[in-house]
């Protein structure tokens, strides 16, 4: 690589950086997250998320297991979470040919499986004892998951034990607080609205499987790696006003954090560096996609977490705004890579 090139690159890892923080839902957090997770996980975050996860993965092949889908009541999920980690699934299977297992709650099974299709993945509902093989076909796999304590937990000891992951992603996922609760970014607690998949998470460190995370508001899973933080400038990661009294910051902390504006924008920059790591600008989806996907997920019922309402939107962002936004992404790596091809780039797939 000669110093032009590098000087590119260089910019480049900076730019997804600012670009997966640019506060689109002007909410006044996303900069501040970001320079939390740099005193304690200083470097390009973006690139080096795309990093971490070649590195987990094998050169060819290999399993994901990605954990999506926050409730916002009555067994709907939000739109924020199964877009991204349908994306990103699609992404792992370009890259690296590796399978994606898309674990959520049995109630949120619907928007996920709606999101993939607008991916341009077709979703089979796994069987926890193993994964189907199955030729012509771009598959990716769903594992619902119980919110009965016990069967939950027996669930994510199958995973592990019957998939044998290389991998475990957290997008947009609830993480439980010090007294174990789950909660939304305002504080509400999410005690039976949620299934319990953390403990697949522990028991996955536990066999020293590689662990990414994906957050945007420090309730989430895997953000614990800012925990201590948050409560300089979110009050509600302190004191929730809930009985449990602990506030909402999440206390498991990923090995990889990636935080974000909006946590399908996070995917949406690890996924642009995968692109460019592996000199493959299809790992990065065309933007039609990701209007697409957002719109079958609303269809589903799904709903926008700003609205509360199924609209197809993401955090109050509506979809044609996210189709033009993966425009410039796309751009972005163009510009700043040696990829060739039409300056229009209208190609659709």
């Amino acid at each position: 690589m000669d110093r032009a090139e590098q000087t590119r690159q260089e910019a480049l890892a900076k730019a997804l950086d600012n670009i997966a923080v640019l506060d689109l839902a002007c909410l006044g957090v996303a900069g501040h997250l970001y320079e939390a997770l740099q005193r304690k996980q200083p470097g390009d975050m973006c690139m080096g998320a795309a990093r971490f996860v070649l590195n987990a993965l094998p050169e060819e092949g290999g399993l994901a297991v990605i954990a999506t889908g926050f409730p916002m009541g009555g067994g709907v999920p939000e739109t924020d979470g199964p877009v991204g980690a349908a994306m990103l699934a699609r992404a792992l299977r370009v890259a690296r040919g590796a399978r994606s297992l898309i674990v959520t709650d049995e109630d949120f099974v619907d928007a996920v499986k709606a999101a993939c299709i607008g991916a341009g993945l077709s979703p089979r509902i796994a069987d926890p004892e193993g994964l189907e093989s199955i030729s012509y076909l771009n598959p990716v796999y769903i594992l619902p998951f119980p919110r009965e304590e016990a069967a939950c937990r027996t669930r994510c000891e199958q995973v592990l034990a019957n998939m044998e992951p290389d991998l475990l992603v957290a997008v947009e996922r609830p993480g439980k607080n010090t007294a174990g609760v789950y909660h939304g970014m305002n504080g509400r607690p999410l005690a039976g609205f949620v299934a319990d998949i953390e403990p697949l998470f522990e028991m996955g460190r536990d066999k020293g499987i590689p662990i990414l995370g994906i957050g945007d508001g420090g309730n989430e899973l895997g953000m614990g790696v800012i925990r201590e933080d948050l409560g300089e400038f979110l009050p509600q990661a302190t004191s929730c006003g809930c009985p449990c009294g602990q506030g909402t910051a999440a206390v498991f902390a990923a090995d990889y954090l990636v935080v974000a504006s909006v946590s399908n924008w996070g995917a949406d920059g690890i996924i642009a560096g995968l692109a460019v790591l592996t000199h493959n600008s299809d790992v990065l989806h065309y933007p039609d996609r990701e209007r697409r996907a957002i719109e079958l997920c609303a269809n589903s019922g799904a709903v926008d977490g700003v609205h509360v309402s199924p609209v197809p939107a993401v955090d109050g962002i509506p979809a044609e705004e996210w189709e033009g936004l993966l425009t410039t992404l796309r751009g972005m790596i163009h510009r700043g890579t040696d990829f060739r091809g039409d300056w229009r780039r209208q190609k659709h797939g």
